[in-house]
């Protein structure tokens, strides 16, 4: 049997592979290129300031800068953005990441479902619960959970070498959260309601990389569609079948079958958890919406555009503008950090989202 070190390695091995044989083809196919923004010039001072003091400075640093370097501010500002550019990945590298997600979430999913419809807790949930805890672990079931497991290993650990995105805090809970009760689930012998927590899960999150994918292709209409579509999924999923289908097995029904124990009373408390962060993504992504329709009065509209102000997890395929808004003034002018990516997500976005 392979060491875990040896799976993450073959695993990885095949990720590399992936997105070198079967994504970046299918990029350079529909047009995208791997141009990276462009390069801010050489500077000590300014390189000094980005790497050990701030990546967004101030108005005073950047008039303290200006007379020391004697650059404008808009100069100032200018380089800054360019740098701040420079740590992100290219539109190639992002699609490649999104396809190499769409294709592990549409096969788990799969997986998940025809798994779960010979089962017979997917029909009468009750069976979750009748003969626990001695309930036998079939190979499918832990073949489900070891894949789940990992993924969300892998998910956990990225995040600490990928570029820090602004749902970092949030995202890294979710991950957490996720490990944690699908490591409580597979120990106390919850699966057969784990895997329906996991089904249900992963219903969304193809959608949302297949509307990256198309956003990065400026396939404009289709990334619309399948953004509504992502979206009716997920809120109809997370804020409808799962309260209303698992919470009330593990809560209600389990309590009257098996009783409660302490093991029952933390595993809920951890779905509680996770629902309230499906809470917090579905409010996040109707407020994007909101945003994209009133944009979308005006002209076109793009829902993972507006969206990184909200969840960095549901990206944006442009970098940041080389050039500052008419009519701000070049001492005040802000610039945000644009930063994206999902796990994800989004989502979640989660929407990175991711879940």
């Amino acid at each position: 049997m392979k060491s875990r070190g040896q799976m993450t390695v073959a695993s990885k091995y095949r990720n590399l592979r992936m997105l070198e044989f079967v994504a970046k083809p299918c990029a350079i196919a529909l047009n995208i290129q791997a141009n990276g923004p462009q390069i801010a010039q050489p500077n000590a001072i300014l390189e000094k300031v980005f790497t050990a003091i701030t990546k967004h400075p101030d108005e005073k640093r950047l008039e303290g800068l200006s007379k020391q370097l004697d650059w404008d501010v808009r100069s100032i500002q200018r380089w800054f953005r360019q740098r701040r550019n420079q740590e992100k990945p290219s539109t190639l590298t992002r699609f490649c990441e999104s396809m190499w997600r769409f294709s592990f979430y549409l096969y788990v999913f799969t997986y998940g479902v025809r798994f779960l419809k010979k089962t017979p807790w997917l029909w009468n949930t009750r069976h979750c619960w009748y003969n626990y805890p001695y309930q036998p672990l079939t190979t499918d079931l832990h073949y489900y959970y070891i894949l789940e497991l990992s993924f969300y290993w892998s998910l956990m650990f990225s995040q600490f070498t990928d570029i820090k995105r602004k749902d970092f805090g949030i995202m890294f809970l979710h991950h957490l959260v996720s490990i944690c009760l699908i490591t409580f689930s597979y120990v106390n012998n919850m699966a057969r309601v784990g895997t329906l927590v996991l089904c249900l899960h992963d219903s969304a999150d193809a959608l949302l990389e297949a509307a990256k994918m198309a956003n990065y292709a400026k396939f404009q209409k289709v990334c619309d569609l399948l953004f509504v579509m992502f979206a009716m999924v997920f809120i109809t999923t997370r804020l409808g079948i799962f309260p209303l289908w698992v919470l009330n097995t593990t809560l209600f029904e389990s309590w009257e079958i098996v009783g409660p124990y302490p093991s029952w009373w933390v595993f809920n408390l951890l779905l509680l958890l996770i629902q309230g962060l499906n809470c917090f993504w579905s409010y996040l992504i109707l407020k994007i919406a909101c945003k994209a329709i009133s944009k979308g009065k005006a002209g076109k509209w793009n829902p993972l555009h507006v969206s990184k102000d909200d969840r960095s997890d549901i990206e944006s395929s442009s970098d940041e503008e080389d050039s500052e808004p008419p009519g701000k003034n070049p001492h005040t002018a802000t610039t945000t950090n644009g930063t994206s990516g999902t796990n994800g997500y989004l989502l979640t976005g989660p929407c990175s989202v991711d879940d």
